[in-house]
């Protein structure tokens, strides 16, 4: 009786774990790429399913969002400006039975072909691009990663350029002339606020010619303002006339 019990107990064990070894629960974000004896049949999950002890191997892809970290590379720019850039990349697999067949590491291929396509399309851009249209900069990295990624089941969705670095000589160059551009806006603005004041004089001028009236209103105003002052100084306003009318007999003398 002992023995047959302990055969009975052993067999139960065997199939407990044929059983354990057989069943597999994966999370809603992963998929399970089955191999069986060596040739693939595709992907398993989310939830509970059971595999074929010892015939199946399974391996395990995970389809969130990877974000990858591009490090800083020294990239030389169309108009022959060394700067250091790097980036982050956002990734995902999208076919998992690509991503474990058609590539043996798609994280560390992702990255590397990232660093690549980074030094590669920056340096096709001026300096001026890098740093006034990265918008543009991070959709042509998008695009020509994805392009690469593709045939390996995953899918690039987003390349931002974080940061980049210029060579001080480059920063104070920059900064002359940003600083010469303010002085020509403000050169520009002195003018045209000149322009601007010569146009009203010149109208009252002639408002004034038309109404000579006006120009004796305008003198007593002045007069009242100066007044109002309390100092010593007399002013004796006389008509424009007659300061014509002396003019031309000093002439005729």
């Amino acid at each position: 009786m002992s023995s047959g019990l302990f055969g009975l107990v052993l067999a139960l064990l065997v199939v407990i774990a044929l059983f354990a070894a057989s069943v597999r629960v994966l999370r809603e974000y992963e998929r399970g790429v089955v191999f069986r004896l060596g040739r693939v049949i595709g992907a398993k999950g989310p939830g509970l399913f059971f595999l074929i002890p010892v015939i199946d191997r399974m391996v395990r892809v995970s389809l969130r969002t990877v974000t990858r970290e591009i490090p800083p590379q020294d990239v030389i720019t169309r108009d022959n400006v060394t700067v250091n850039v790097n980036a982050v990349t956002y990734f995902n697999v999208v076919d998992p039975v690509r991503s474990v067949v058609a590539v043996e590491d798609h994280l560390a291929a992702t990255s590397q072909i990232a660093q690549t396509t980074l030094r590669s399309v920056l340096g096709q851009a001026d300096l001026d691009d890098l740093l006034a249209k990265r918008d543009e900069l991070n959709q042509r990295l998008q695009q020509v990663i994805d392009e690469v990624t593709q045939p390996w089941g995953v899918k690039v969705t987003l390349v931002e350029v974080k940061q980049v670095e210029l060579p001080e000589t480059m920063r104070r160059a920059i900064a002359r002339q940003a600083e010469a551009e303010r002085e020509r806006r403000a050169k520009v603005i002195h003018a045209q606020g000149e322009k601007q004041a010569a146009e009203a004089l010149s109208d009252a001028a002639a408002i004034l010619e038309v109404h000579p009236a006006a120009v004796q209103l305008r003198v007593l105003s002045t007069m009242a303002e100066v007044a109002a002052e309390r100092n010593s100084t007399l002013i004796f306003p006389l008509p424009v006339e007659v300061m014509r009318l002396i003019d031309a007999m000093g002439r005729r003398e």
